[in-house]
């Protein structure tokens, strides 16, 4: 009797739990706080209402639940909805995830009909859905964040195709560019990011729902109806991978992991471009802060914390990476653990991607300094070398005539373009007048003039051809 008296006390205790009937005992309170995810996974509501929808109209087509059912369920998640977005809804740690919450004020609200959902399916396919679903529609947001950036990048680029400044190798002046071509590099870099996260779509846009647990369900479910339903391109085919893997997690994470690379290697130039040493550009005041000790300072707060989040979402790359590479099949708790940090990552990337495309309409160029700096470091070195090869030296020997020329610059305390003709011919009878055509900044650019040049002329035809695709 003492028995049977503690069984139903343990029920009573643990009656908000689903699975509760097999267990002598509560859960500890520690163990339900340690356990529950509720406090991140409710982001996934209303996904989760979507995807019990479909699942609950696929269920009444196949006669496995009644059509009064499917109304009643379909009118009480339509209630329960509009409370989570008014902010009304009341999710209890007891229920652990928003899987359960949801289903328990369901059958609160409906009573029998809203237990019957939960038919033919499980947590595990359930979950992978709606996480599925929910960074389908992140997805589409980078990509779209991602244009408004590319259009950043074009305007600027597009006000400044003939802007000179040197490019560099090592950080060392190497030849004269323009800044629109400078930019144009970073855009290349988007267009890339932007291919990758469309393709990583296609592979998180397949239908995880109808595996159940792990080995599918003996009711006569249409998995494709949901898929249709919900907007998936098709079925995850096998029911122990659909369940377990998270590598379309992973994909997107990594996608955003070399997209935050591309803006902390653009963070890096404008930080040293603000800095008076180069004093190329300025960050619109907004975008930047102050000193507490030190009143003439004014620090790029923002591309210095789009390098340091940049570590924080490589940090989740090997966090979920780490999370998968030990689990056997099928479904393991590890990975309740794949939330948070593919949560942040797409939380820090989509305000990352906002900041720097406004940023980007808040830059000032200083063009005076930029040409001034192409003009500091025998920018036109390589081609005066190229001058001597068009009049038939060999490249190797054209080389080691224009190392001499700038060593007698460097002494002289001039640049190539500054030294006589008789200074340059003492070091090759090839040159003459016309040498000091190809050693302008302009002789240089108008050189390039090839796609993936950086003659004016090719960068904006380069911008041209990217406002196409941008639309």
């Amino acid at each position: 009797m003492q028995d049977n008296a503690k069984h139903k006390q343990s029920s009573l205790n643990q009656k908000a739990q689903a699975w509760s009937g097999r267990f002598n005992e509560p859960v500890a309170a520690l163990v339900k706080q340690y356990t529950a995810s509720v406090g991140f996974d409710k982001r996934l509501a209303e996904v989760d209402i979507a995807g019990s929808i479909a699942h609950a109209r696929m269920l009444g087509a196949q006669g496995i639940i009644s059509s009064d059912d499917v109304i009643k369920i379909e009118q009480g998640l339509a209630e329960i909805l509009a409370e989570i977005q008014a902010g009304t809804f009341e999710w209890l740690l007891d229920l652990e995830d928003v899987h359960l919450n949801i289903e328990k004020r369901l059958t609160d609200k409906i009573g029998d009909a809203g237990k019957r959902l939960h038919t033919g399916r499980s947590r595990n396919d359930q979950v992978a859905t709606d996480t599925r679903l929910w960074l389908r529609a992140t997805t589409d947001n980078v990509l779209e964040s991602i244009q408004d950036l590319q259009i950043s990048v074009l305007d600027l680029a597009e006000t400044h195709a003939e802007t000179i400044m040197p490019g560099f190798t090592h950080l060392q002046v190497a030849q004269p560019i323009t800044f629109g071509h400078h930019l144009m590099a970073y855009f290349e870099m988007l267009k890339r990011d932007a291919e990758r996260f469309a393709d990583a779509r296609r592979r998180i846009n397949k239908l995880p729902l109808g595996a159940a647990a792990l080995a599918g369900t003996s009711y006569p479910i249409i998995r494709e109806m949901v898929a249709q339903n919900l907007g998936f391109d098709g079925v995850c085919e096998n029911s122990l991978d659909a369940v377990s893997d998270r590598d379309f997690a992973i994909e997107f994470t990594a996608a955003a992991s070399v997209l935050m690379m591309h803006l902390s290697r653009f963070s890096e130039e404008l930080i040293l471009w603000s800095s008076p040493r180069f004093a190329f550009i300025d960050i619109a005041d907004r975008f930047c802060t102050g000193s507490s000790i030190m009143p003439q300072k004014k620090n790029p707060d923002v591309p210095e914390l789009v390098r340091g989040k940049t570590g924080r979402v490589y940090g989740h790359l090997m966090g979920l990476l780490t999370l998968m590479k030990g689990q056997p099949l099928a479904y393991n708790k590890d990975n309740q653990e794949d939330k948070e940090p593919l949560f942040d990552t797409a939380d820090t990337l989509l305000i990352t991607l906002k900041i720097y495309a406004d940023m980007l309409r808040g830059i000032t160029v200083n063009k005076a300094n930029m040409r001034q700096a192409a003009l500091e470091g025998y920018a036109t070195a390589t081609d005066l070398a190229d001058y001597l090869v068009k009049k038939g030296m060999a490249f190797r020997d054209a080389h080691e005539v224009v190392a001499l020329a700038v060593k007698h610059g460097v002494q002289k305390g001039c640049d190539l373009a500054d030294l006589s003709l008789a200074d340059l011919q003492q070091f090759s009878p090839m040159i003459s007048e016309d040498v000091y055509q190809v050693l302008t900044l302009e002789g240089s650019l108008a050189s390039r003039d090839h796609i993936g040049g950086t003659a004016p002329a090719q960068v904006k035809q380069a911008i041209s051809r990217a406002r196409k695709l941008v639309g």
